[in-house]
């Protein structure tokens, strides 16, 4: 039999010493949740210084061939029951200053294992080579690259003072920014805007390699005047913290302390404003600190855990209940299910993946998938250590599994997601569907989203009597919240009057008082599909523009409904406002009366647009309303006409500011026809699409048909994958009605059970906490990060997102 050392020795060339830059892991397993607190430890590849548990480690071994492993194990001491807690100072878990969510401590030992037959070598020991003494040291003395990642991020969100703001110049040109309506100045773009803090334009942000985002109009707006400092619109409060101020020159988001004063030179002033709540972040840190409060976390009711396969929790990474929330109901999906857990287990997961499979998507969602539904890290916390710490440990809850690897690769292409910042539910779950079905591109069978996709079409119709239908692809079914629709409008006002006469009074209404509008969500349903008037639709029936009617229904029904509900509006004064609603959702709904016809006998469809209806088309309206108010100024009908288009009709003091400052322009006088006589596709839009993959043909109709918007021409083309180049239609053509959305889409019956709910605490998506419940094996289940229980009374009516599973009929 070879001896150790000489073994060890033999195999010196498959150790290498990590150099500052490597990634060493050695907190958890890249392809389970094993840690070294489980109870086989965990193995670190001394050539890769990738992790793996006992039960992978040997997987490694027969793919890479590397023998020597650095075994790490750790075992629980006893805490002492009068350690004092540190009062967290950060929004943050486990690094200074923030959540201590590692108080017990732990004993470790070390010893370097050979494989295929696992011979031991204890460390420290003088007998080992150096160049293994030194690999280790080098391992041992490293931060591990989960706890660096997580660090980084919220280093990251330090954001630091600009030096541009202290003596930052503004013109003064006469720019009042109103509090909605926006638009970018030189685009149709209508999100993702920009306020620069120096001469008030209001522009697009950057353009993202897929084609989505903004036009980067606000950074060319740089490029050509130097002016410094940015402003995104929609994150702008009364407290200005959560203002997201990006500076050019430092190429980072920055702290502006003199915000308040240069958002006031632009109308947006907030002297008056007094703080009466609590910030944000300290609105976060005392909810964080103490995360059961609320009826969505059903606090104060007895809640019985729940261990076992599919009760699994997700530790919260800080700020990731957006995520786990998300996930546990993702998983509790039949299409997820089989996709990453039934179907592949962790082993043909990890043969498939690349050399590092921290980075691949499929890996870590298969590692998810066993993580949260297999049941092995679903143990009440004192079984799982063996009751090493009885005598002071009473809680009986799990302690979970951090998604950390799973996020990093999620978020690898999202800023926003990548940092440790709250997020929307809604937008993680769209950027987690999309991620899915790009890494399904070329094997479509296999693709779990598809039993969330269905098809959508509207139904035009235009005065002249003759229609058009369009069709898209969604995941998610966005419904609106008609307050008018409330059942209980005497119960509202009554309570609306006894809140005025209190506040007269200078008192308080108590929370056993206050009445909430309650909306059936069969009327949010009906309000999506209600008939909705669209102003200046240009109809090819007419060669003129005119108002014509939409109505909205869906082509398919897919396995899995998502409803989510705009909760989120932003009121007068550029304030974001939580509306304070009740849904009264049923258990069962039936949408079979939501399926779109389609093409009605005797409909007649709306002629082909040619090259003159286009130019047309493209034509925008002034609102003559303003329009009129500003000739009684004494203004010429032209000037009018182009300030209202400028300002996208948004009112005539906004109007007549933009009047003010372009009077000299030297096209001021130029005929409004001639604007659009000379639009043509721009060519590097086309070449834009090309770079996507996108022939040219099929990217200059997609331009053509999507007004020149790169997005919604990229989105124009998913939405039509039979369009072929010849056919020349326009997005309002007829001709769309008789392409078929896509085979990917499921379909069947209209008629769903409700099965999860995803519910946000708090006055905004970007911050507070979220919260699912599911419904697993008749009852319905809590999951609030790690601590899963039985749910004594589910909030049906307080849901953000909905999920829907449909009943064979």
């Amino acid at each position: 039999m070879i001896n150790p050392m000489d073994l060890l020795r033999s195999n010196l060339s498959r150790v290498r010493i990590p150099e500052p830059t490597n990634r060493i892991f050695k907190q958890e397993c890249c392809i389970s949740f094993d840690t070294p607190r489980s109870e086989g430890g965990l193995f670190i590849d001394m050539n890769t210084f990738l992790a793996y548990g006992k039960d992978c480690v040997s997987w490694n071994f027969k793919k890479t061939g590397n023998p020597v492993y650095l075994h790490i194990k750790q075992t629980r001491k006893l805490v002492p029951e009068d350690r004092p807690s540190k009062k967290p100072t950060l929004l943050a878990i486990g690094i200074e200053g923030g959540f201590d969510n590692s108080e017990a401590e732990y004993e470790e030992t070390h010893n370097i294992v050979i494989l295929p037959d696992y011979v031991t070598l204890h460390f420290p020991s003088v007998e080992l080579p150096e160049k293994v003494r030194l690999a280790v040291d080098a391992i041992l003395m490293a931060e591990g690259a989960e706890r660096k990642e997580q660090v980084a991020a919220w280093t990251a969100d330090k954001k630091q003072t600009s030096a541009c703001a202290m003596n930052l110049q503004q013109i003064d040109n006469g720019v009042i920014v109103p509090p909605s309506g926006w638009k970018c100045a030189k685009c149709d773009k209508r999100d993702n805007l920009w306020l620069n803090l120096t001469d008030g334009m209001i522009l697009c942000g950057r353009k993202n390699w897929d084609g989505t985002g903004g036009n980067n109009h606000a950074i060319e707006h740089y490029k050509e005047t130097g002016y410094p400092l940015a402003v995104k619109l929609g994150t702008i409060t009364a407290d200005l913290e959560g203002a997201d101020v990006y500076s050019y020159p430092e190429d980072d988001s920055v702290l502006d302390p003199l915000l308040a004063q240069h958002l006031a030179f632009f109308g947006i002033d907030f002297s008056s404003l007094k703080k009466t709540e609590m910030t944000t972040a300290e609105r976060e840190l005392d909810q964080n600190t103490n995360f059961d409060w609320n009826r969505i976390q059903e606090s104060g009711q007895e809640v019985e855990p729940l261990f076992g396969p599919g009760y699994t929790g997700l530790v919260n990474l800080g700020n990731s209940c957006y995520l786990a929330a998300t996930m546990q109901v993702v998983f509790s999906t039949q299409s997820f299910c089989l996709r990453y857990y039934m179907n592949q287990t962790l082993k043909s997961a990890f043969e498939a993946a690349p050399a590092d499979p921290t980075v691949d998507l499929n890996m870590q969602l298969t590692k998810l998938g066993h993580g949260l539904l297999s049941g092995k890290y679903s143990i009440p916390a004192l079984e799982k250590e063996d009751n090493a710490n009885a005598a002071t440990t009473t809680d009986t809850k799990q302690e979970g599994i951090p998604p950390r690897m799973f996020k990093a690769v999620i978020a690898s292409s999202h800023p926003e997601f990548s940092s440790m910042r709250q997020q929307d539910a809604l937008e993680f779950f769209l950027h987690f569907v999309d991620q899915v079905e790009r890494a399904h591109s070329g094997k479509p069978d296999l693709d779990p989203t598809k039993s969330f996709k269905f098809g959508i079409e509207d139904r035009i119709a235009c005065s002249s009597g003759k229609v058009a239908y369009n069709k898209r692809l969604d995941y998610i079914l966005s419904l609106n919240i008609p307050l008018h629709e409330a059942t209980n409008k005497e119960e509202v006002e009554a309570f609306h009057k006894l809140k005025a006469e209190k506040i007269l009074e200078g008192k308080d209404v108590s929370s056993d008082e206050i009445v909430r509008p309650r909306v059936p969500l069969e009327a949010c349903l009906a309000s999506f599909a209600a008939p909705e008037e669209i102003h200046d639709f240009y109809s090819t029936a007419l060669k003129a523009k005119t108002t014509a009617i939409k109505n909205a229904g869906l082509t398919s029904f897919p396995d899995y409904l998502v409803l989510h509900m705009r909760k989120f509006v932003m009121e007068e004064g550029w304030v974001p406002k939580k509306l304070d609603v009740y849904i009264d959702v049923p258990d069962i709904i039936d949408i079979n009366h939501m399926r779109s016809k389609g093409l009605q006998p005797g409909e007649e469809l709306l002629p082909e647009s040619g090259p003159e209806d286009e130019a047309e088309s493209n034509v925008p309206v002034a609102n003559e309303d303003i329009v009129s108010q500003l000739l009684l100024m004494g203004f010429n009908h032209l000037h009018c006409q182009k300030a209202a288009i400028n300002t996208s009709n948004t009112g005539v003091e906004a109007a007549m500011n933009w009047l003010l400052s372009h009077m000299d322009d030297p096209d001021i006088d130029s005929p409004l026809s001639q604007q659009s006589q000379g639009a043509t596709i721009d060519q590097s839009k086309v070449d834009t699409l090309i770079s996507f993959g996108f022939q040219e043909a099929i990217a200059r109709k997609a331009l053509k048909a999507s007004g020149g918007d790169i997005e919604k021409a990229t989105d124009w083309i998913f939405n039509n994958p039979g369009a072929s180049a010849s056919s020349d239609m326009d997005a309002t053509s007829s001709s769309i009605a008789q392409t078929p959305v896509d085979s990917g889409p499921t379909d069947g019956g209209g008629k769903y059970r409700l099965f999860g709910i995803v519910s946000h605490i708090g006055t905004s998506t970007q911050c507070g906490h979220y919260v699912a419940h599911i419904l697993k094996d008749g009852r319905w289940v809590i999951f609030n990060d790690d601590k899963v229980g039985a749910s004594v009374n589910p909030p049906k009516e307080m849901g953000y997102l909905y999920f829907f599973e449909r009943l064979n009929s």
